[in-house]
């Protein structure tokens, strides 16, 4: 059985529980606080010398880091990793731009407001460029979806996985989502998907 080590306001790790649950793959799940360090021990960092979450580990000793490379293994054979070859480079190109130009973007504004005491004078200066190019991605996000259900070839897949994780709660790094009306409408569907699981669910059938 899988066994994935998480945190679980983690929204790179919310992908994967996410895809989980959707394939009803069985999994057990293991916690780690990243603001205890807990992803700095020497245990951990045996397992992922990078020292971040999510970890997946396939078997014993056989480790997989990158949330969105864990999508892409455990994805292959299902719907949500298309045939077409065209539109398996779409789904890539998706998830390229989600780790390129909309996380460092999204996520960051949200784990400085929701999970740190206070802004350093860095993080205070760099903020309003974050939001500001977070906002930029949304642009994009909600100009390609006029008309389209999904984001590639209308059916769903893991770049949708990818981009609605931190997508769904952006409002927690200070984005106000009510100007991008088809990225709202595409939440509600994602949102709407065969055995979808919150990001607060931490609990799952071993």
């Amino acid at each position: 059985m899988y066994r994935l080590y998480d945190y679980p306001p983690s929204g790179n790790g919310y992908k994967v529980r996410l895809l989980l649950s959707q394939l009803a793959i069985p999994f057990d799940y293991i916690e780690l606080d990243i603001l205890k360090g807990e992803t700095r021990t020497p245990e951990f960092l045996a397992k992922n010398p990078n020292g971040r979450i999510p970890l997946l580990e396939l078997e014993p000793g056989n480790y997989l880091a990158e949330s969105n490379a864990i999508l892409f293994y455990l994805a292959q054979g299902t719907p949500l990793w298309p045939e077409n070859t065209l539109a398996r480079t779409q789904v890539l190109q998706w998830m390229f731009f989600e780790q390129y130009s909309h996380e460092p973007n999204i996520a960051t504004p949200r784990f400085w407001l929701c999970h740190l005491p206070e802004l350093n004078t860095y993080q205070e200066a760099a903020l309003p460029y974050k939001q500001e190019q977070g906002y930029q991605a949304l642009t994009v996000m909600d100009q390609h979806l006029a008309n389209r259900d999904f984001f590639v070839q209308g059916q769903y897949t893991i770049a949708d996985i990818a981009l609605y994780a931190y997508t769904h709660v952006a409002h927690e790094g200070g984005f106000d989502l009510e100007q991008f009306s088809q990225v709202r409408r595409w939440l509600h569907r994602v949102a709407s998907q065969p055995n979808y699981v919150p990001i607060s669910q931490t609990e799952f059938a071993g």
